[in-house]
């Protein structure tokens, strides 16, 4: 039965991230990464807006502004060496109302308390930046940027296999015990010790978290954002990323503008609930999934209590209509006939028992055994600075 220093359930940016770092600093370890999927990075890593975020939003000292800031810096040497484009091409984040103001005002200040390069503009600067934007006041941000992270996860996964790790794909973990000082991984190759997991799980987190005979202390429910994409003769109406001042009961709420690497402009996205964790599409449906969600304490607390807004959200998905007009609070001259239907990608939120949503990174360590449980937006931008975080508390722990 083969065994390994270090095992890594999740083969996506976050987990292959932390394998690269652990060979780069624990080099004579061995290091296995365990994916279900035929390749690497295909969920959360992929599915998403492709942004390098500067880390303006998050409350100065929490796990997101400690690690947004020194990850995007080391994700960007990363592409630098390794070759991969990116462009760090800034982003405006738009008041539309004159009441959204001090709140732009308090993302503003965090930025400048995160040690983020920002400025608050007049409507006629954000004019010269975006000219088709709306808005009565604007923040700059010109250190954000966009990247493929589909991209950085092939290269990571090279990389790992040329330091002599392995990167197992189409290998599912479905059991975990422990056998006296190791652990023994029920896969479907077969069994496969480790001396130490890392679960890197994302969407599957809190089901790792229980499959090691620990309770999880939250649970994650799936929520689908769905996106357009603007058609090519109206590329000129979005330069870079426009986005509007987000509403802090729901950070991961508001339509946006985004560039993409590869060209185009997504326009998106929305958040609804998925019936299934891996539900791409509306008629993906899984009813342990949907069960889960919706049979759990904090997420029936949640939806108590926000129903209204998750009631727009639902419009918004099966609505054209509905999806054109939030997009037209930022970009008025926005048509229909400017949008054609993009991908989705599917943000694994974790909730509280109390139906609060957890918004900062967290994560869990019982000895050898440590629970990346909730890694939502700006994970994938932190992941280099994640990953050194974590074998911080793993150096040492096999001696």
């Amino acid at each position: 039965m083969e065994t390994s220093d270090f095992a890594i359930i999740g083969g996506g940016i976050l987990g292959l991230a932390t394998a690269y770092r652990l060979t780069q600093r624990l080099g004579t370890r061995t290091v296995q990464v365990f994916e279900k999927e035929v390749a690497v990075g295909r969920h959360q890593s992929s599915c998403n807006s492709g942004v390098l975020h500067s880390g303006i939003y998050y409350a100065p000292g929490s796990l997101k502004a400690t690690n947004c800031r020194a990850g995007r810096q080391s994700m960007e040497a990363f592409c630098r060496e390794q070759e991969i484009p990116f462009d760090r091409c800034g982003k405006v984040i738009v008041a539309v109302d004159p009441r959204e103001i001090p709140a732009l005002q308090r993302i503003y200040e965090r930025g400048l308390a995160n040690g983020v390069q920002c400025e608050r503009i007049s409507p006629e600067r954000l004019r010269e930046l975006e000219p088709y934007a709306a808005g009565v006041d604007a923040v700059h941000v010109p250190e954000t940027g966009i990247v493929n992270f589909s991209h950085v996860c092939q290269r990571l996964a090279e990389l790992v296999q040329k330091a002599g790790g392995q990167v197992r794909t189409e290998t599912q973990v479905m059991g975990i015990r422990r056998e006296q000082n190791r652990f023994v991984l029920e896969t479907s190759l077969g069994e496969f010790h480790a001396r130490s997991i890392v679960n890197c799980a994302g969407l599957q987190s809190d089901r790792v978290v229980a499959m090691s005979g620990q309770a999880p202390s939250v649970r994650i429910v799936p929520f689908r954002g769905e996106y357009y994409e603007l058609v090519p003769a109206a590329h000129h109406l979005c330069r870079n990323l426009i986005y509007p001042v987000p509403d802090p009961s729901f950070p991961f709420l508001g339509v946006h503008f985004t560039r993409m690497m590869e060209g185009g402009v997504e326009c998106g996205p929305n958040a609804v609930l998925a019936w299934a964790r891996e539900g791409y599409h509306k008629t993906t449906i899984s009813v342990r999934d949907t069960w889960d969600a919706v049979a759990n304490r904090g997420f029936l607390k949640l939806a108590t209590r926000y129903w209204r807004v998750g009631l727009g959200e639902m419009v918004r998905s099966y609505s054209k209509w509905a999806f054109v007009r939030a997009l037209q609070r930022l970009v008025p001259a926005i048509r229909p006939q400017d949008l054609v239907v993009g991908r989705s990608g599917v943000r694994a939120q974790a909730i509280a028992p109390d139906g609060a949503l957890v918004d900062d990174f967290l994560i869990q360590q019982t000895g050898p055994l440590v629970h990346v449980v909730n890694a939502p937006s700006p994970a994938a931008t932190s992941a280099l600075n994640i990953a050194d975080m974590i074998v911080d508390r793993l150096v040492g722990i096999l001696d």
